[in-house]
């Protein structure tokens, strides 16, 4: 079959693909000095929380995004662990999204800190390696002038390919795959650096002895056809020949977030259908915080021994990214569904998205509103507990901003610096100082220097 009826791959490398690096924990590191050059760790601290992103100090003790929080405490016992700052998060994606906007007005976010870019789209097309390469600098630079941090790009023919040049370019760096080179790149690397090869098709393949792309490659479209099913096997074998002709959808906004897992076989003990789907609960959450989205819809799928596919729902009383509240909640849908004779397959997804807003984490819990006419109990009014948070941004009225560096037993440690400070000196103080309160994060860059640098990049 010609390879052009199965794929295409354009003559320049037109398209980009940007990731920040370590995008939560970069944050926290600028805007917190003293964690510079640190082991960072930032996810849900509690007895189930999962990490969201880990800081290349980190990554280096085997830490990464959707492990267990307590597997991830326990392999870097001194790393800062803080909970996620979505809103400053989401802040500074928009300042850059908007810069990628100014390439081309096809920008396709696939998360708070990932997005493809079709520079062909744009207002200055490149007509060369060399000019995409240029644009792909001068985007680094800007991205750094305006945020103070770093991300890497990749420049390729097709989305497959930017995206794989992105995580060679890893941190803060760019990589330009020459169009005519993919097969050669590609031919080496395991089968799982394709787009839609997970455990269980690469398993498959490596069962067949394909381990690499080359191996798939060689092997020809029918016995991929043969291994993997039609649609499947197609996609496989035009992707390990570097070819990759999926567009890039601007203003891409998902209706909901899901995992799966295919087994090799059934699953028939009901303690491992359990386990498995609060796995697929947690990695469902990752995706879900990575992208900043909340959601209220928790749906379990099911596809039993016999292939039938069952799909089962619950609708919270309002959006969250609570791994605990989701877990529970796919938990109890499980409960619904007999899996005696077995399971080949189960998904967790959460729909009705929504951006992320910190809510409170018994929100799930709190009781249901009155019947109509019933009597109301009305209670004390209680005072309002402060909850310190490792990581979160306080200000005390003689001490200045900082941020919460731990708490317990009565007492709440802060350490006072600015992102433009030096590392600053921690104190300690009752949790109920009352010259200690909450306050707003404080920008990484300000806007005299963030006009000052992007002068300098547009000069450079």
């Amino acid at each position: 079959m010609p390879c052009g009826t199965i794929g295409t791959v354009r003559g320049q490398p037109s398209i980009l693909h940007l990731d920040m690096d370590a995008f939560y924990a970069s944050v926290e590191q600028a805007a917190k000095p003293s964690l510079r050059g640190k082991p960072v760790i930032v996810g849900g601290l509690g007895p189930r929380g999962v990490v969201a992103t880990a800081s290349y100090e980190a990554r280096r003790f085997g830490v990464h995004s959707a492990m267990p929080m307590g597997q991830a405490r326990r392999l870097s016992p001194h790393a800062a662990c803080l909970v996620p700052r979505f809103g400053v998060y989401r802040k500074i994606s928009e300042r850059v999204m908007a810069l990628l906007a100014e390439l081309s007005p096809l920008v396709e976010p696939l998360s708070l800190d990932e997005a493809f870019v079709d520079l062909a789209a744009g207002p200055a097309p490149p007509a060369s390696s060399a000019a995409a390469r240029r644009a792909g600098e001068e985007l680094r630079a800007r991205i750094r002038a305006a945020t103070g941090l770093t991300g890497s790009v990749g420049l390729a023919g097709s989305k497959m390919l930017a995206k794989i040049a992105s995580e060679q370019a890893k941190p803060d760096g760019l990589v330009l795959i020459e169009p005519g080179t993919e097969r050669e790149l590609l031919a080496p690397m395991p089968v799982r650096t394709l787009p839609g090869v997970g455990p269980a098709t690469a398993e498959t393949l490596r069962r067949a002895g394909l381990s690499t792309v080359g191996e798939a490659a060689e092997a020809g479209e029918a016995e991929l056809l043969r291994l993997l099913g039609k649609a499947h096997g197609h996609a496989v074998y035009a992707m390990a020949l570097g070819l990759d002709d999926r567009a890039v959808v601007a203003d891409r906004d998902a209706k909901s977030i899901s995992v799966e897992d295919t087994f090799d076989t059934d699953v028939t003990d009901r303690a491992r259908v359990r386990f498995e789907v609060a796995r697929l609960a947690d990695r469902c959450v990752g995706r879900l915080r990575s992208a900043g989205r909340s959601g209220r819809t928790v749906v379990l799928k099911v596809r039993r021994y016999d292939f039938t596919t069952l799909t089962r729902s619950e609708t919270l009383r309002g959006p969250t990214d609570d791994p605990v509240v989701i877990a529970e909640a796919a938990g109890r849908l499980l409960d619904g569904v007999d899996t005696t004779e077995g399971v080949r397959l189960l998904g967790v997804g959460v729909s009705g998205l929504a951006d992320f807003t910190q809510e409170d984490l018994f929100a799930q819990a709190a009781p249901p509103e009155p019947a109509p006419g019933a009597p109301v109990a009305v209670a004390a009014e209680a005072p309002v507990e402060r909850r310190w948070l490792p990581g979160l941004d306080v200000t005390h009225a003689r001490h200045g901003p900082g941020w919460i560096q731990g708490s317990g037993v009565g007492r709440v440690t802060v350490r006072f610096e600015r992102p433009d400070s030096p590392p600053g000196r921690a104190r300690t103080f009752r949790l109920d100082d009352p010259e200690l309160s909450h306050s707003d994060p404080l920008p990484l860059v300000t806007h005299a220097d963030a006009e000052a640098d992007a002068g300098t990049a547009q000069a450079g």
